[in-house]
């Protein structure tokens, strides 16, 4: 099993950055694939991006060319660099894992067995 504890939310103003960390804990994560989610208020959590365990990435369109998600394994964790962010960028954001061996569809939450507990981002105007 693996253990995720996310770090690094705050509160930024239009067109600022954050970096979001997902810290692992109990596995390495080069075994795993790592996705992340957003949740607005009053909204479904929907995908942000996930990368592979191979380092293949992928990113829902709203946030293409602003985010970038990456992984370290010296340190056991995953990232998620914001730039350029929008006041619709406001959530929660939620790291997750999976087996890489296991998993199908990045992009869906079902897939993924492993989460973290969260962490608010929230954009001025």
């Amino acid at each position: 099993q693996v253990q995720l504890v996310e770090s690094g939310g705050g509160l930024v103003q239009t067109g600022g950055s954050l970096r979001l960390s997902c810290a692992a804990s109990g596995s390495r994560l080069d075994f795993y694939s790592i996705g992340w989610f957003r949740q607005a208020p009053g909204k479904e959590r929907e995908w942000v991006a996930c990368i592979s365990n191979e380092g293949r990435r992928s990113y829902v369109d709203s946030v293409k060319g602003r985010f970038t998600t990456s992984s370290d394994i010296a340190v056991n964790t995953g990232y998620l660099q914001m730039n350029s962010l929008k006041p619709e960028d406001t959530a929660i954001y939620y790291c997750a894992a999976q087996f890489a061996s296991t998993i199908g569809r990045c992009w869906e939450e079902d897939e993924y067995d492993y989460w973290g507990q969260g962490t608010q981002v929230t954009v001025s105007s």
